[in-house]
């Protein structure tokens, strides 16, 4: 192969690769711990995106608010949930920065989160969103006509749905997810900028062994939220799912959104509009980032 650079990245990622803990999706917290090697990879920059937000002013076309509730919306929840976030971490872990996505109330495209993401060199993406289930239809007999009932379908809210749930992207964008990935690469190492052979062996290893380490921390993140939720706060959680999100394939770098909470829950909205449960949150989030941090960087064999 030509590409010296490729080379070397080939070779740094399959020692990085030895050195990583195995996860799977059981956690297993009494891993035995006889010798600590120091990899010396660091996480020092992690991206909080603040899901959707208002139209910026003067501008048109489609913008996604995303959900409300009876007196709050998700993106002014959001929005403060990552300012306390950023606030948490960076107290908290010493020497790293945050990038958030979005500060002000105004929309940010979906693209132009990863790009911030990526230009900024993140090592964890955590997109904060709130859940929200749809209308239920309903139809019911409102009257009769010539011996025959007379139908009405209405829209009723439903307000069933509480607790958080973790997503990760799914296989089926791994296009765009190798394009990301590649174009980050080439970013780092000027001596990439032509584009590697994708029917070569080392630039197909190298990919697939990027995409194998992003998605492997990327459900193990999600399992210590999750576990921060539910074992911690005793909290309900819808789990843990792959779906297809845009913002998160074209990020990267290991991307988790985290479902704060159904905002259409009478509950739920206290608790995501309240102090104490937007502290909550953070202290959870900053605990599975802690806890994450400490597996990455120091891996036990």
């Amino acid at each position: 192969m030509k590409n010296k650079a490729l080379k070397r990245l080939i070779y740094g990622l399959s020692v990085l690769l030895t050195t990583l803990p195995v996860f799977s999706f059981a956690i297993c917290s009494s891993q035995r711990q006889d010798t600590v090697i120091n990899n010396g990879y660091k996480i020092r920059t992690i991206i909080v995106d603040p899901g959707h937000g208002g139209r910026p002013s003067g501008t048109t076309g489609n913008y996604s608010h995303g959900a409300s509730g009876s007196f709050s919306s998700e993106r002014n929840v959001t929005l403060a949930i990552a300012f306390k976030l950023q606030k948490a971490i960076e107290k908290e872990l010493a020497g790293v920065k945050v990038v958030l996505t979005r500060t002000t109330d105004d929309d940010v495209a979906w693209q132009k989160r990863a790009d911030i993401a990526n230009a900024n060199k993140g090592d964890l993406f955590i997109s904060l969103h709130c859940n929200s289930l749809p209308g239920r239809r309903i139809r019911e007999v409102v009257g009769h006509k010539h011996g025959k009932p007379i139908y009405r379908t209405t829209e009723v809210a439903d307000r069933s749905g509480k607790g958080v749930l973790m997503l990760v992207y799914g296989f089926h964008r791994s296009k765009e997810e190798e394009k990301a990935i590649k174009d980050n690469l080439i970013e780092e190492d000027s001596e990439m900028n032509t584009n590697p052979d994708p029917n070569d062996p080392e630039s197909i290893i190298l990919m697939n062994e990027y995409k194998r380490k992003y998605r492997k921390q990327s459900i193990h993140l999600a399992e210590l939220l999750n576990t921060e939720f539910t074992e911690t706060d005793g909290r309900h959680s819808d789990g843990i799912r792959e779906q297809g999100i845009l913002v998160l394939c074209h990020s990267a770098m290991p991307a988790v959104l985290v479902e704060t909470g159904y905002i259409n829950n009478p509950d739920d909205e206290a608790y995501l509009n309240s102090e104490d449960g937007q502290n909550e949150i953070v202290a959870s989030i900053v605990r599975a980032i802690t806890n994450y941090k400490a597996g990455i960087e120091q891996v036990s064999q």
